[in-house]
């Protein structure tokens, strides 16, 4: 069983897609931009500026899921220069705390929009998910 999740706390989708999916005990954040939900535009500044948004749109996706970003066991962050790589991460640290989730991070050539930054999260529904040994 799949379920769909929406917030108005979050861009729309810009695409065939879902802000998010549960499935069985997980769920899967699609890629967030660095774009205010309220302007419907990219926020103004540097990769960790637009980082800063991309959490905080993930962060209404899993509140609307009745979760919270704090239960996400894995992360993807696709950078357009990987030289923000250290800006990102000091906003990505003020985020997350231990244990961290699993986390790739990839240059891309490219993000919609002219975004910096895209941040997608799994994240676990029930907190026996997050603990297993």
């Amino acid at each position: 069983m799949r379920r769909a999740i929406f917030t108005a706390h979050a861009p729309a989708a810009i695409g065939p897609y879902s802000q998010a999916v549960v499935c069985g005990d997980l769920l899967w954040c699609s890629g967030q931009l660095g774009v205010d939900p309220a302007t419907g535009q990219l926020v103004e500044g540097d990769a960790a500026a637009q980082a800063e948004q991309c959490l905080r749109n993930l962060a209404a996706i899993c509140e609307a899921a009745g979760a919270s970003l704090q239960q996400a066991v894995r992360c993807t962050v696709y950078l357009t220069d990987i030289a923000d790589f250290a800006a990102v991460n000091a906003v990505y640290a003020r985020w997350f705390s231990e244990p961290y989730p699993a986390r790739a991070t990839v240059q891309v050539a490219a993000l919609p929009r002219g975004a910096r930054i895209e941040i997608d999260a799994v994240v676990a529904l029930r907190s026996g998910v997050q603990d297993r040994p």
